[in-house]
C-alpha cells in the first residue's frame, strides 16, 4: 500500500486534493487506518488518479468527471464527452489552444492501446558525486528553469562537468503542491569551487534507486509514474526519500520535445 504522500509524489495531485476527491468520492483510498485515519492507496489506483488529472486538465468539472469516469472504458461515450467538449473550448478565446491540443491529445490516445506504451524500470545505485547546487522554492514546476538561469549567471561560465554530468533536479516537499515548491537542481562537477551566494558545492552519497527513462514531452510523467509504483510494489520495495530527475537531454539542450530525455528516479529501501 502507499501512504498519501507518496501517492501525491506519484499521481501529481496534492495531498490537499486527494482530500477533497475522497470526500467527493471521486478518489477514495483503498484503505482507511481505523485509528490513525491515515489514507492508503494502492498502485492500481494511479491510473485512475491519471484519467482524473487528464480529464481536469481539459476543463471538465469535478461533477463531469465522476460521470466520465462511469463510462471511461466506453470508447463511444468518451469520443462524444470529448466532442463535445471540443466545440466549447474552441468558441473561448482563453486557453483554447492549450485545452483543445490536450482534447484532441486524449482522442488519438483512443485509436491506440492505452498500455502499448511500456516503460523499463530498473534499480540500479546512484554513484557518489560533487556537485554544484542550488535549492530554492519557486512559484509553480512550470518554473525550474529559473534555477537553471540563475545557477548559469552565477557559477556557469567556470564550472568542469563530471562525466556523466547527471544534470537533475530534487523536489523535497512531502507530496505534489499546486504552488511554493521546494526545488533543488544538481550537476555533478570535476574539480573544487566556492560557494557562490546562492550556489554551493557539496557531495552526495550514493544511493539505491528505481528509475525510468522516456523520450518525448513531460506529459508522459504519469504513465512513467505508474510503471515504476508498480514495480516498487512488486518488487518489495519502499519509497526512501524525495523523487528527482535527471535531464539527460533538457530543453535547454533541444527546443523540440520530442527529442527530451528524462530519467524518472525514485530512492528506495528494500521492504523489512
Amino acid at each position: 500500500m502507499i501512504r498519501i504522500g507518496d501517492f501525491s509524489k506519484l499521481s501529481r495531485i496534492s495531498i490537499r486534493m486527494l482530500r477533497h476527491y475522497d470526500d467527493l468520492g471521486l478518489l477514495k483510498p483503498e484503505t482507511v487506518d481505523g485509528v490513525t485515519g491515515y489514507r492508503y492507496y494502492s498502485p492500481a489506483q494511479l491510473q485512475n488518479a491519471n484519467r482524473v488529472t487528464a480529464l481536469k486538465d481539459m476543463g471538465f468539472s469535478l461533477a463531469s468527471i465522476a460521470e466520465i469516469m462511469k463510462q471511461y472504458h466506453d470508447p463511444v461515450a468518451l469520443r462524444a464527452f470529448l466532442a463535445v467538449k471540443s466545440e466549447e473550448v474552441k468558441e473561448q478565446e482563453r486557453d483554447a489552444r492549450n485545452r483543445l491540443m490536450l482534447i484532441e491529445t486524449a482522442m488519438k490516445r483512443l485509436r491506440k492501446d492505452i498500455h502499448s506504451m511500456k516503460y523499463d524500470v530498473t534499480q540500479k545505485t546512484m554513484p557518489q558525486r560533487y556537485v554544484a547546487s542550488l535549492r530554492k522554492k519557486i512559484p509553480t514546476y512550470q518554473d525550474e528553469h529559473t534555477l537553471w538561469e540563475q545557477m548559469g549567471q552565477e557559477a556557469g561560465c567556470a564550472l568542469q562537468t563530471d562525466n556523466p554530468c547527471y544534470s537533475l533536479a530534487v523536489f523535497f516537499d512531502e507530496g505534489y503542491k499546486e504552488s511554493d515548491v521546494d526545488v533543488e537542481i544538481q550537476i555533478a562537477v570535476q574539480g573544487r569551487y566556492e560557494d557562490t551566494e546562492n550556489v554551493i558545492f557539496k557531495t552526495v552519497g550514493p544511493i539505491d534507486i528505481a528509475s525510468a527513462i522516456y523520450k518525448g514531452s513531460y506529459e508522459q510523467i504519469y504513465e512513467v509514474n505508474e510503471a515504476v509504483a508498480a514495480w516498487v510494489s512488486d518488487n518489495g520495495y519502499d519509497y526512501n526519500g524525495p523523487m528527482f530527475n535527471i535531464y539527460h537531454v533538457s530543453p535547454g539542450h533541444d527546443p523540440n520535445p520530442e527529442n527530451w530525455v528524462t530519467e524518472v528516479c525514485y530512492p528506495i529501501k528494500k521492504r523489512q
